[in-house]
């Protein structure tokens, strides 16, 4: 096969995101998801869906991991790449969810050099699923080479930076993601404050630069929330699955994460009121009930 596509396993809202960008460069993509739906999604974009993990595997250039929790990447490698791709390959695979840097202090590290013939890299995707599809042809800013990947790299990401050691590039995407769900609740608070003195939200974003910066950041939540859109970009279950894992990371470390304890909690109450699979700017909703409440 002169041009083997792209594997990419789960093809959620960064799964496709990544599927588009590499189709977009003339980078072939085969892919599957447990939901048949995606798969089919997957081939109306362009790309060649699979029926399972192990038809995938051997014929791909490398392969991409794009699925939700830390559990999900653990059972990906160790129940269907390795027994399809036998311990010898030297396939690529690349870790693209955010999951847990140190698999439980260490004692679990799947696809880690010392328990697997497999190599490991994170990718730092910090944009929004949304933010990444507007967002294509974007001035592109790089450090480090990439080895192999690099083609592929410059199709998937804007900006990619080389951090350091196995392990870094997950611990960055949590410390990352810390800032932006912080900044996003400091907006829904700012939005909702606003709404209570009776003003316009929409006013805020003009209020100053690094408002401005945020607003236009994270989305403007009002109009969404206005709308009853809100559509997910970002899903609340997942920005609650990351905040547990920096709270736990903050824990190991002897750091509290105060302003994320609030965070965590206001995502909590969102899942409570049904509002799990709804984009992470869903924390707004749970901003004004609190201040219905009093």
């Amino acid at each position: 096969m002169n041009n083997p596509p792209v594997a990419i396993i789960g093809l959620g809202l960064m799964g496709e995101v990544y599927a588009q960008r590499l189709l977009d460069a003339g980078i072939p993509v085969s892919g599957y998801d447990v939901d048949p739906a995606r798969r089919a999604r997957l081939a109306e974009i362009g790309g060649q869906p699979a029926d399972s993990i192990a038809a995938l595997a051997k014929p791909s250039r490398c392969i991409l991991i794009a699925v939700f929790s830390t559990a999900q990447v653990e059972d990906v490698i160790e129940n269907h790449l390795l027994p399809a791709l036998g311990d010898g390959s030297n396939k690529i695979v690349a870790c693209l969810s955010t999951c847990d840097p140190d698999e439980g202090g260490g004692a679990r590290r799947p696809c880690h050099p010392a328990r697997h013939p497999l190599p490991r890299c994170a990718g730092v995707g910090y944009q929004r699923s949304g933010a990444a599809r507007r967002r294509r042809g974007a001035d592109r800013r790089r450090q480090g080479g990439g080895g192999e990947l690099a083609p592929i790299f410059d199709a998937l990401f804007a900006r990619r930076f080389h951090v350091g050691k196995i392990g870094d590039g997950g611990r960055a995407k949590l410390a990352v993601n810390l800032i932006l769900g912080l900044n996003r609740l400091a907006l829904a608070e700012g939005l909702v404050f606003a709404e209570r003195m009776g003003l316009d939200p929409a006013a805020v974003s003009r209020g100053g630069e690094g408002v401005g910066v945020l607003f236009s950041g994270h989305g403007n939540q009002g109009a969404k929330d206005g709308a009853r859109r809100l559509l997910a970009e970002g899903r609340v279950k997942q920005t609650l699955k990351d905040a547990h894992m920096m709270l736990d990371q903050g824990a190991a470390l002897g750091q509290p994460l105060l302003s994320l304890q609030i965070h965590a909690d206001t995502l909590e109450a969102c899942v409570k009121a049904g509002e799990a699979d709804l984009d992470n700017s869903a924390i707004i909703k749970e901003v004004r009930r609190r201040g219905d409440k009093t």
